[in-house]
């Protein structure tokens, strides 16, 4: 095969654009991935957060119970 043939250079070019195709539709699929990940650990951190806010404020109820409890002891 010449390096001046058309057709050779138009088989590399289709090979070489294949390549190029599946290359593309794995990395949309990584992509789709990460963000499918991503979405599932900003869920589970506001529902980490909504359980600290609550184990909070529980704390400071008991606090203040105590608090309340030594005040008329």
């Amino acid at each position: 095969m010449s390096p001046n043939d058309p057709i050779a250079q138009l088989q590399a070019l289709a090979e070489r654009f294949e390549r190029l195709a599946e290359q593309h539709r794995r990395l949309l699929e990584e992509n789709k991935s990460l963000r499918q990940g991503q979405e599932q650990l900003v869920a589970e951190r506001a529902a980490l957060l909504n359980k600290n806010e609550q184990a909070r404020s529980r704390v400071e109820a008991m606090i203040t119970r105590l608090k309340s409890l030594e005040h008329n002891a």
